[in-house]
């Protein structure tokens, strides 16, 4: 018998923490973060939080005792902590769609239990991920050879969403930590610029393909894999080299059997773990061929670590907690229409890109769990670059706009080079960033610089902009999975509260139906009479422009 689902929730603007926190935010507007700290000399060591290897300095936000006592009075009004146990205990609280969402389990010691309709399915992960070890050490030893007996060099995965963009940040983030005689490239856009892009100049005996796809089905995916199919076979010959030169990602056995690939290399995952929360699932089969199995168990154990943070943790230190809150706080109240998440690393320059999916595909919804449309805001618009790139780009708008974006930090003490100079270097430019937008310059302060009258309020910086930092010793696959578990988790926080489904999707089905139709009608030259007047236009201007191509 199931776990049973989330009891409904009254209508969130009837709160009393609500209504309480639309009172309390324009007093609170009011005070400055000049204010804050001036007032509680000890605000910057008070403020700050520890959870593994992560530490979260939440200083520079727009609080007072009374507004984090509002924010968690709303967390337990909206029964939060009841909520986190319902997704730990395997309920199907993903209500749209009849399933449970225990991302949890993907990272789960072997003695652990999590249950799905009274199954244990921590088994099964363990399985799979054995599987996925004994796949990896053949590639990464070069046991695994290609049809024509040559050692595989480069590994290119062919996903999109969560299929891809988890894989492509965890590649880039522990790049310290990979097989360096290996290479792995990525291919997402059905622009087939891209598959070109990621094969040129590689000899096809020295690749292999992992073909991630759950149902083997997703028009990009197996679009992109019929290239590489073709990539393959038109090299060796014969289409026995498929076997040898593809694995695939799926749960769809015949799908895979048909398309050439032995069913004894597709690895499977369940109906339990969203597209987006997947990466540790058998999707990351490309980062354990990269980082080899033992950085990858360490990766699990970073996001274990930080589940039973959240699951445990008193919400006055519970980090994904607090971040949510704040976010609400900021999105809610104060109409911040944007978040920026501002990682010093390269390694995790593909961080924002892979936030962006979690949040948004996750709580960009307009309708309650109930089914009623909301009167409120959802998820923010998520952005970002690394730093120090992103001083030298947007951060003018951060510093001098007219918008409220708050924004979080991330850094780390240590470099994964040896060069530590340039690494201070870095990091000093994140602290001076995080200072300058909370305090700011005033006029005055600009006269007593030296600057001109008719220049000071031009040079002057307004302050007040909030942030988090987030500092870590290193960039470890431990630090990465607690980082990626930690910004899920604010996501569960923010959509319970918000009273939304984060773990379905059906805004992305309406435009993949419609250029299923529209692409049959590109194929016969013709535009349907149905088509708006755009559409039917632009349609007869590509056709006019392909027959240029043509002619």
């Amino acid at each position: 018998m199931s776990t049973p689902s989330l009891s409904p929730l009254p209508a969130l603007r009837t709160s009393a923490a609500w209504r309480a926190l639309e009172s309390h935010a324009p007093a609170l507007h009011r005070q400055t973060l000049r204010d804050l700290f001036a007032a509680d000399p000890q605000r910057g060591t008070r403020l700050c939080v520890q959870a593994g290897g992560l530490v979260l300095d939440y200083s520079k936000n727009w609080l007072t005792p009374e507004t984090l006592r509002l924010l968690f009075e709303l967390a337990r009004e909206r029964e939060l902590p009841a909520r986190i146990a319902a997704m730990f205990a395997g309920a199907p609280i993903n209500n749209t769609e009849g399933r449970a969402v225990l991302h949890v389990a993907l990272r789960a010691n072997p003695d652990e239990r999590y249950l799905v309709d009274g199954v244990n399915v921590v088994p099964e992960v363990h399985e799979v991920l054995a599987r996925m070890a004994s796949f990896s050490n053949q590639v990464r030893s070069g046991a695994w050879l290609g049809y024509s007996g040559k050692r595989i060099r480069y590994v290119i995965n062919i996903g999109i969403g969560g299929s891809y963009l988890g894989p492509a940040m965890a590649y880039d983030a522990l790049r310290a930590y990979c097989e360096p005689a290996l290479e792995t490239r990525f291919v997402a856009n059905v622009d087939p610029a891209e598959f070109a892009a990621a094969t040129a100049g590689l000899d096809p005996g020295e690749v292999l393909f992992v073909i991630a796809s759950k149902t083997f089905t997703t028009q990009e995916t197996m679009t992109n894999a019929a290239a590489a199919r073709r990539f393959c076979v038109g090299h060796h010959g014969n289409e026995a080299a498929v076997a040898r030169h593809f694995v695939a990602l799926s749960t769809n056995e015949s799908g895979v059997r048909e398309f050439g690939i032995d069913p004894a290399n597709m690895f499977g995952f369940w109906d339990w773990v969203g597209g987006r929360y997947s990466m540790d699932s058998a999707i990351g089969l490309s980062t354990m061929i990269a980082v080899g199995p033992e950085n990858f168990a360490q990766m699990l154990r970073g996001f274990r670590q930080m589940d039973e943070h959240f699951r445990v943790t008193p919400f006055e230190r519970n980090l994904p907690v607090l971040m949510g809150l704040i976010g609400l706080l900021y999105n809610n109240f104060f109409d911040a229409q944007s978040y920026a998440v501002l990682p010093y690393s390269h390694d995790l320059r593909r961080l924002p890109a892979y936030l962006q999916q979690l949040v948004m595909e996750s709580n960009g919804k307009f309708v309650t769990r109930g089914g009623s449309a909301l009167d409120y805001q959802t998820a923010p618009i998520l952005w970002g670059e690394p730093g120090t790139n992103a001083q030298h780009s947007f951060y003018q708008l951060l510093h001098q706009g007219t918008r409220l974006v708050p924004c979080d930090f991330i850094g780390f003490s240590q470099s994964t080079t040896d060069d530590d100079s340039q690494h201070e270097l870095l990091m000093a430019n994140l602290f001076a960033q995080a200072q300058a937008l909370a305090f700011g310059k005033t006029e005055e302060e600009a006269r007593a610089e030296g600057i001109s009258e008719a220049l000071a309020l031009a040079r002057s910086y307004p302050g007040n902009r909030p942030s988090n930092v987030l500092l870590a010793r290193r960039l470890t696959p431990e630090v990465l999975g607690e980082l990626i578990a930690l910004y899920e988790h604010c996501v569960f926080t923010q959509g319970m509260i918000w009273d939304i489904n984060s773990f379905d999707q059906w805004g992305v089905e309406l435009g993949k139906a419609l250029a299923q139709k529209i692409s049959k009608q590109m194929g016969a030259g013709t535009a349907d009479a149905k088509l708006d007047s755009s559409t039917a236009a632009l349609l007869a201007r590509y056709h006019a422009q392909r027959s240029e191509q043509a002619g």
